[in-house]
């Protein structure tokens, strides 16, 4: 998944996406308010984390011309202040959640979780690929479970979990190269964009199962094996 910080305390936003990139999330980090707006419009991100005081444009500025735009990506709003009014008001420009600081990290990764569960298509976070089992909340693989049996973990890099969850969110239609790239590494990449190749090969050796097909000259498909 593919998140936008838009902070101006250059430490908090920086340390933040140190952190959720270390999760699995590719970040990109900006820090001033019409910034955030113009990279959240035209980017593809599956979640915004967005403080209220900030220069050029205000959070609540921001949060409310990407709804009036049509924007529905969630947005989760940080603020210093604290109050009922702030809190309503952030939430009737059209954010998800709030946030005040200073806040515990271990709160704010739970509820970035809890906006992503929300936004996808399936309500369950466990999904089930041939004797895979792919828990996209704890972040874990697991085959061979069932009827008793806790099967055995796959241990999965964070980027290679990411990789993987993006076709999972996808599962069945062709997801492209650039779409990986996109959504698992930040707008500030400019390696090979071939890693994404190394990543599948990985996940398919890992994995040790025909799940994820090469669509020539597309991408890739994630299939449950027949």
């Amino acid at each position: 998944m593919r998140l936008l910080i838009v902070e101006d305390e250059k430490r908090l936003a920086l340390s933040l996406a140190k952190g959720l990139t270390a999760e699995g999330y590719a970040v990109d980090v900006v820090h001033d308010g019409l910034d955030g707006l113009h990279r959240a419009t035209e980017g593809s991100y599956d979640l915004l984390i967005l403080d209220i005081m900030l220069p050029g444009m205000n959070g609540y500025r921001v949060c409310s011309t990407l709804r009036a735009a049509g924007h529905d990506v969630p947005i989760l709003m940080l603020t210093a202040k604290d109050g009922e009014y702030d809190e309503a008001e952030g939430l009737d420009t059209g954010a998800d959640d709030y946030l005040t600081k200073p806040f515990s990290y271990v709160v704010l990764v739970a509820r970035v979780k809890a906006l992503l569960r929300r936004r996808a298509a399936s309500p369950s976070p466990v999904h089930t690929l041939g004797d895979l089992r792919i828990d996209t909340a704890a972040r874990r693989v697991v085959r061979g479970a069932g009827e008793g049996e806790p099967g055995t973990e796959i241990t999965l890099t964070a980027k290679e979990f990411a990789v993987l969850e993006q076709l999972l969110v996808k599962a069945g239609q062709v997801v492209s190269k650039a779409d990986i790239l996109d959504h698992v590494w930040d707008f500030a990449y400019e390696g090979d964009p071939n890693i994404v190749e190394v990543y599948v090969s990985t996940l398919r050796r890992k994995l040790g199962a025909p799940l994820i097909k090469t669509v020539r000259g597309a991408g890739y498909r994630l299939e449950a094996p027949r």
